[in-house]
């Protein structure tokens, strides 16, 4: 009897000693090293032309100083090269690779670094709004691939590990845990981000977040780091089977082809849901239904209350723009309605958003108008919202951000395209147009110096004095 209670004592025991086990590894080093090759550095580059002339004006006809420097009037424009940074992996073993599609948007010359050997690279397809882009390495090489793993099974206080090229430092290996699931950080309009304190800095971009499978979990995209240049323990992943579906087509077309409702949504409140009888806050209520549009030919109508989708269910106003963007074009679906106090049920042909109304509205209010500095010899255009989500600054920063930079600008050894200007002698400028006000009237009062204030890239806010001869 006493060995019997023994036994069992010592089986009781190994039980708690299994369930308390999950401790940190010893080391990463095995996965980091089966994991590496497999991961990759990528550099893009960008001509700037520029103008030849290095002053704002010409000389009139029989002034001195024309005769002086009409070799530089003379001189043909010249051109210099812009680069950015980012990090990859390779899927398949003909050299398809995967990154942020902000890492390679606007490239001419596309080149992947694998282990020492660099090759150049085309571009297969891309997806902004998922902030995607599949590459195909130019070569009859073959590589060493990593598998995507499925993301809904990563939990909260997972281990997570993230290699890639933080500021061109390549084969760099960081680790973490999954900090939080399905973050909205308002990106995008599918953020359903995966959250890690691994260490992501700029640069890391593009490159895969591992479970300790050595499966990729996420693609490395954001980070939080107000005021700082590096990170703070807060980055975002896109979850791998989100991905996943979207490199599909990607192979597969050459873009995307997602789902389109054709409807503007918003949150059910407590409120609402207390006015419709709901038992609880669910759903997404139909603010607007736009004509034509796939729910407008259902009989869909502002105030209805979507609860299902194709026989998902939607908690959340958030939950509906991703299950319909996963869902195939041209597919029959049944809607769950909550309408007048009662649930209906209604079916539609899926319309496809890329050829919708919405979509080109869409990519129309995007376009970047750019607008010349002359004295400063610069082009700048003006910072968007986009550019304050995506960089994670003050909502209420105004300012403009350089697009190309002259080389014979003030400005061409002191800053950086991308970097911005928000302030003129310590003054905010709105837009492009103010600064180019205050900059001409300070040239005709016979100022030479100018007092900016600069984000940098790494949003790090610095004083810059600059003279302008």
């Amino acid at each position: 009897m006493n060995f019997i209670k023994k036994i069992f004592f010592i089986f009781i025991i190994i039980n708690i000693s299994s369930v308390q086990g999950k401790s940190a590894p010893d080391s990463f080093a095995d996965l980091a090293e089966k994991l590496m090759p497999s991961v990759v550095n990528i550099s893009t580059t960008q001509t700037v032309k520029t103008a030849a002339n290095p002053f704002p004006f010409k000389f009139p006809p029989g002034s001195p100083f024309g005769e002086m420097f009409k070799d530089f009037e003379n001189q043909q424009p010249s051109e210099r090269k812009a680069s950015a940074l980012g990090s990859g992996f390779i899927i398949k073993e003909n050299g398809i690779v995967i990154t942020n599609n902000h890492v390679i948007a606007n490239a001419e010359d596309i080149l992947v670094k694998v282990g020492d050997k660099e090759y150049k690279a085309k571009l297969v397809g891309a997806d902004p709004y998922m902030d995607i882009a599949v590459l195909k390495m130019e070569t009859k090489d073959k590589f060493t691939t990593v598998k995507f793993g499925d993301s809904d099974l990563a939990r909260v206080g997972d281990w997570a590990v993230a290699i890639g090229n933080p500021f061109g430092l390549g084969g760099t290996v960081t680790a973490g845990i999954i900090s939080a699931r399905n973050r909205d950080i308002n990106l995008t309009r599918y953020d359903d981000f995966i959250q890690t304190d691994a260490s992501i800095n700029q640069g890391n971009s593009g490159g895969p977040l591992f479970n300790l499978k050595g499966e990729v979990i996420g693609i490395n995209t954001a980070i939080i780091a107000p005021g700082q240049s590096g990170s703070i323990g807060i980055g975002f992943a896109i979850p791998a089977n989100a991905a996943s579906n979207v490199i599909d087509q990607l192979l597969k077309f050459g873009e995307t082809k997602r789902g389109w409702l054709g409807v503007r949504i918003q949150q059910v409140t407590k409120e609402i849901a207390e006015v419709e009888k709901l038992k609880k806050p669910e759903g997404a209520l139909v603010a607007s239904v736009g004509q034509n549009s796939p729910a407008d030919k259902a009989g869909i109508k502002a105030g209805d209350i979507i609860l299902e989708f194709d026989g998902k269910k939607i908690d959340t106003m958030r939950t509906l723009p991703k299950v319909v963007a996963n869902t195939k074009v041209g597919k029959s679906v049944q809607l769950k309605i909550w309408r007048n106090k009662r649930s209906i049920t209604k079916r539609l042909i899926l319309g496809r958003l890329e050829s919708s109304e919405e979509f080109k509205e869409k990519k129309t209010k995007t376009v970047k108008k750019e607008n010349e500095i002359q004295f400063l010899k610069i082009t700048v255009r003006d910072i968007t919202k986009e550019d304050i989500s995506s960089r994670n600054l003050d909502k209420n920063t105004t300012g403009v951000v350089i697009v190309k930079i002259n080389i014979q600008s003030p400005l061409s050894n002191l800053l950086s395209v991308n970097d911005m200007i928000v302030e003129v002698q310590k003054i905010p400028i709105k837009d492009s147009l103010d600064l180019n006000k205050i900059v001409n009237e300070m040239f005709k009062k016979g100022e030479k110096t100018l007092l900016l204030t600069v984000v940098n890239s790494n949003n790090q806010r610095n004083y810059l004095g600059v003279k302008i001869n």
